[in-house]
């Protein structure tokens, strides 16, 4: 989840325990042709299934969680038929593509733990993967300096997905639909939320792999529940946006030390992803086809109403709370009713992260009559191949091997916050026994909502959050708030390219996947 003021410093590291990319194989070519080389090298590969075999719970979970839940180290915690790794043809990719380099851009923070995972697609595929670590304080800049040069010095990175936008209407990035069709990578396995926001743009084709699939949701304390006289019940515990209001007082004086309600109203964006949640619920839409700003309507400022009338309740600071802070109260017992990433859901059951334990349950959203059933798609990443890499498809490859489903229902079980977007995944028994939130998260992905990778989309999550922050604060009423962000959004989109005959971006293609969920029946 990004915090800094270009964009992004990541919710979370990637754990020592989970596959990212690099590799340290150097190859030597003299005078002998290149392809002779690289037949030979790909015969020096070991066997790729001693490579799988260790590829699996017992190496990549960690052991007090195998503990915790009595996972066996061949627990299978995926569809092997969905896990592409399991499935593709390593001996082809060997034959076309072992000895090549890619360079692999990533933050600094992400550097040492993929440096130290890097073998498995190296022995695999025999590709050579250089990391380029760039300071994450600087990475957007950093990356964005570079596409513009016109020489990227990387073939692939992985970012925050609100990016995309900026990235793909300036032609940076490369379409993978040839790839994804090769090498039968299952990309319908993923939620189609996430096919659509994460991997497709527009009418672009596909221009990204999903890598972190985030959603946001609404988690509870059953024991703070009891003492107000309300059982825990993923349904009923809180119906409504109404009820979360009402009882907000209550759950605040249940029990010392803990506050009726948790959310993030940080100035900038985290505010915008707060309303955003709420908001949908109502029905909200952000633009009509014209890509004209509509979100200053009813369903707008109802959502921001709702939240002024739960800061009330909220813990101290709420106004100034990002993830950080949500995530340390949250884990620290000191919220009874959270609203944040599924994460929260996962990470409260583990003892070494949290001091909630088994006190936790992930509800399905909260409804609000005469709107949507809406549950948020907000940020996370995705993974891309540069339109100047030299090695396209051995970058593709790699990015396929890093979201794979096997790796990504691993980072799951590790709740290290790195979400699996597979309906293969969520879908799974083992995996929903060790991760709380995941049957009502995948439940949930069939109906998500989702704002459009707009070009300088971050730009207007921070221009409408500082104005919503000044909503929380007392010093706007909603409907100004609003009305003056949809001013300021629409001036960002016309310094972009819109509204002047022909729009950088598809509305038509990109509406399905602004609400998946429409003319579904409930799931409850």
């Amino acid at each position: 989840m990004p915090i800094t003021k270009s964009g992004l410093i990541t919710r979370r590291s990637l754990l020592k325990s989970t596959a990212a990319a690099g590799a340290a194989l150097a190859v030597g070519t003299g005078s002998v042709p290149l392809v002779n080389i690289r037949r030979a090298y790909a015969q020096n590969l070991p066997n790729p299934a001693d490579v799988l075999a260790k590829i699996n719970v017992g190496n990549m979970v960690k052991k007090e969680y195998r503990e915790q839940y009595k996972l066996g180290d061949n627990d299978e915690l995926w569809d092997p038929k969905k896990d592409w790794i399991r499935t593709v043809d390593w001996e082809a990719i060997r034959k076309e593509h072992a000895g090549k380099t890619v360079r692999f851009a990533i933050g600094a923070a992400d550097r040492e733990s993929a440096q130290d995972q890097i073998e498995p697609f190296a022995q695999l595929s025999g590709i050579k993967i250089e990391l380029v670590a760039i300071p994450d304080d600087s990475m957007y800049d950093k990356v964005v300096a570079e596409f513009l040069s016109g020489n990227a010095s990387f073939d692939a990175i992985q970012f925050f997905s609100p990016w995309l936008g900026d990235f793909a209407a300036q032609g940076f990035l490369k379409p993978l639909d040839e790839y994804v069709a090769k090498w039968n990578l299952p990309f319908d396995d993923f939620y189609e939320t996430y096919q659509l926001n994460y991997g497709h743009w527009a009418d672009k084709g596909i221009l990204g792999i999903p890598f972190d699939c985030d959603i946001q949701m609404v988690h509870i304390r059953p024991s703070i529940f009891k003492k107000i006289g309300i059982d825990a019940d993923r349904v009923k515990s809180i119906e409504t946006y109404d009820d979360m209001i009402r009882i907000a007082p209550e759950l605040n004086k249940a029990e010392k030390g803990v506050n009726g309600i948790g959310m993030m109203c940080g100035r900038g964006f985290w505010a915008t992803y707060t309303w955003q949640h709420i908001a949908a619920q109502y029905g909200l839409e952000l633009f009509n086809e014209n890509w004209e700003p509509i979100f200053n309507g009813d369903a707008g400022v109802k959502g921001l109403e709702t939240i002024v009338a739960l800061s009330k309740h909220a813990i101290e600071g709420v106004a100034a709370a990002d993830w950080p802070t949500n995530r340390a109260a949250w884990l620290g017992g000191q919220i009874a009713c959270n609203i944040s990433w599924q994460d929260s859901g996962t990470q409260a059951t583990r003892p070494d992260q949290s001091k909630i334990g088994e006190d936790v349950l992930t509800i399905f959203e909260p409804r609000v009559k005469g709107g949507n059933f809406a549950p948020p798609n907000i940020a996370g990443s995705t993974s891309c191949v540069t339109a100047s890499s030299p090695e396209p498809e051995a970058a593709f490859l790699m990015l396929a091997y890093l979201t794979t489903a096997s790796i990504m229902a691993m980072n799951e079980a590790n709740a290290n916050g790195v979400a699996p977007g597979y309906k293969s995944v969520l879908n799974n028994a083992k995996l929903q026994a060790v991760s709380q939130p995941a049957k009502v998260w995948g439940e949930e992905l069939n109906y998500a909502w989702c704002a459009p990778r707009l070009p300088s989309g971050f730009q207007i999550d921070q221009e409408i959050g500082f104005l919503i922050n000044k909503v929380v604060v007392g010093e706007m009423q909603p409907k100004a708030a609003l009305d003056e962000a949809a001013v300021k959004v629409k001036d960002i989109m016309s310094k972009n390219g819109f509204y002047q005959g022909k729009d950088p971006m598809n509305f038509a293609a990109t509406k399905p996947g602004m609400w998946v969920g429409r003319g579904k029946p409930l799931p409850f």
